[in-house]
């Protein structure tokens, strides 16, 4: 019945979905080899005769492919071909929603791909439920490289217990290393023209009180020189799922009175949770609250869109702002574009004890399956092990596979054939570690991990030649690296963060069918706390709503799941 009552409900997407965007298919079509093909021992042991494996290919609209390249032909499938005799054959390829719904229609028609990208733990729930992947369990112990099992042993088990079901791995989970914290951005070339003091001791946390005072001051003294600064502004739906999503958000101001939205926790007596329902979530609404009538947030939160808060930073009318550690790469360049004379510093928000509370990501990001009655499912592990261990760790790339290295450089990651990341958790203090080391001449190019990181080496040394005059893509990536990174960096070896670990990720039922009227409450209630439109006591009437429209029946499934675990 659970597998009628799925397929019932994935043909009804698939139906709606076909009106509205044509099935990609490619040449190769879905179900490859029935028969097995043998092939070498061990991790990148090659294929004896050509495996073909067909694909699900998750595009963008733009990877910046080479003239005549193509998702199925490119310079990651040729040398796939060559290393391993894999030719991959892609069953249809789509971009963003539409990938999702063709692989409904894909599970919903009976013709999986041999190999497919999932987003979804529901879909692969269901996938699982109903028997139509492969078990990757032995092909896991067999064949995954010792590097790929370090990659994962790093989550302490977080990332594949995120696939595992009953004790079996049912997909290759991409992982999602931790990027915390939230990341405070703050104008220092009109910190040093207003000749302010900030952050005295250099530990890079700033109080609370600190960044009140920083942001009166931007306010009152208008060194952007518009006749209408505006002090912080955010988005009105104020929370993040995690640190990447975090830009302009108050994460990091919530981090202050331990208040994680939208995260499971437990607390100190085992008892479950939901941050967005917490004395530390109304802490934090009430001093927004403040600072409103203060004068000190954005006069318009509520209504303000993401492009309307990045027109307040490139026009100078703000000059503080939140988000992820990478956010000069692809925002705060733009500031950078239009003042030539901008700089920003890195900045996190400490507690009153000077810690900075954080929690880990959700570890897993994607999955990859293999489907039912596979030939060789350990293609799968074996593809992994060469775009994740032998091209990663590969220091001759350049001059051995010119080709591969051209893409590792240039196009987007999408166009390998293995659309999941595998990064350790340790990603973000490693690469710092051997940029810092590089750039300080400590260590030489060669001893220089991943091939991302040299090419940042090679970005900040040009903009630390000649600052004045650098492209804005250098001085983003020194921003990002010798910033950014930098304090992740430091506030890791000074033991300043304080971690928690939230004890679920997924969806229950009741979250499929109230989830959305949950979030428009909360981002309605918080909009008008914040700007007092309602007191803040309402807080306390906005949790009874909460428990009363699903939220108490949510708690109750994620801690039956728990359980069960």
């Amino acid at each position: 019945m659970r597998r009628r009552l799925f397929i019932k409900r994935v043909l009804s997407i698939a139906t709606v979905s076909a009106l509205a965007v044509s099935l990609s298919a490619c040449a190769g079509g879905a179900g490859g080899q029935e028969e097995a093909v043998s092939a070498a021992d061990g991790p990148l042991g090659a294929y004896e005769d050509t495996l073909v494996c067909s694909m699900g290919r998750s595009t963008i609209a733009n990877p910046k492919f080479p003239e005549g390249d193509s998702y199925e032909d490119n310079a990651y499938t040729r040398y796939l071909k060559e290393k391993l005799n894999v030719e991959v054959k892609d069953s249809f390829e789509a971009n963003g929603e539409d990938y999702d719904r063709q692989v409904s229609l894909a599970i919903a028609s009976g013709e999986l791909p041999d190999v497919m990208r999932v987003s979804s733990k529901d879909v692969l729930d269901e996938l699982v439920e109903n028997d139509l992947v492969e078990d990757l369990t032995d092909v896991y112990d067999e064949y995954a490289s010792d590097y790929i099992k370090e990659v994962y042993d790093s989550y302490d088990g977080r990332c594949l217990d995120g696939a595992m079901y009953d004790g079996r791995l049912m997909a290759l989970p991409g992982t999602n290393y931790d990027a915390a914290p939230c990341v405070v951005f703050i104008r220092q070339d009109w910190v040093d023209d207003l000749g302010m003091k900030i952050d005295e001791d250099g530990d890079g946390c700033l109080t609370i009180d600190e960044l009140e005072n920083i942001t009166k001051t931007f306010v009152e003294k208008d060194p952007g020189n518009t006749g209408n600064p505006v002090g912080l502004a955010f988005a009105p739906y104020l929370t993040s799922g995690d640190y990447g999503g975090s830009g302009y958000t108050m994460m990091a101001i919530g981090a202050a009175y331990k208040a994680f939205p939208g995260s499971w926790l437990e607390d100190e007596d085992g008892n479950l949770y939901n941050g967005s329902t917490t004395e530390g979530m109304k802490a934090t609404l009430a001093k927004l609250a403040e600072w409103f009538q203060k004068g000190l947030v954005d006069p318009q939160f509520g209504t303000r869109t993401w492009d309307d808060i990045t027109a307040l930073l490139t026009n100078g009318q703000t000059g503080i702002t939140f988000g992820p550690w990478h956010l000069p790469d692809w925002l705060l360049n733009n500031v950078r574009s239009m003042d030539p004379d901008a700089e920003f510093s890195t900045y996190t928000i400490c507690d009153d004890n000077g810690k900075v509370n954080v929690i880990h990501n959700n570890a897993v990001n994607g999955y990859m399956v293999v489907r039912k009655g596979y030939s060789n499912p350990e293609v799968l592990i074996k593809i992994a092990n060469l775009f994740f261990d032998e091209i990663v760790n590969n220091k001759n790339l350049e001059t051995e596979q010119p080709e591969v290295y051209q893409y590792v450089t240039t196009v987007d990651n999408s166009a390998r054939p293995i659309q999941v990341e595998l990064n350790k958790n340790t990603y973000l203090v490693d690469e710092y570690s051997d940029i810092k080391n590089c750039v300080d001449g400590k260590i030489s190019m060669d001893e220089v991990r991943s091939i991302e990181s040299k090419t940042n080496v090679e970005a900040i040394n040009r903009y630390l030649a000649d600052p004045a005059n650098s492209e804005v893509t250098d001085w983003s990536k020194y921003t990002s690296r010798m910033k950014s990174m930098e304090l992740i960096d430091r506030l890791t070896n000074e033991g300043k963060l304080e971690w928690d670990t939230p004890v679920f990720f997924d969806t229950t039922e009741t979250m499929r069918t109230n989830n959305a009227d949950l979030n428009k409450l909360q981002e309605e209630t918080f909009v008008a706390i914040v700007t007092g439109s309602k007191p803040v006591d309402e807080f306390d009437a906005f949790v009874d709503a909460w428990s009363s429209r699903g939220g108490e029946q949510i708690t109750k499934e994620v801690q039956e799941i728990i359980d069960a675990q």
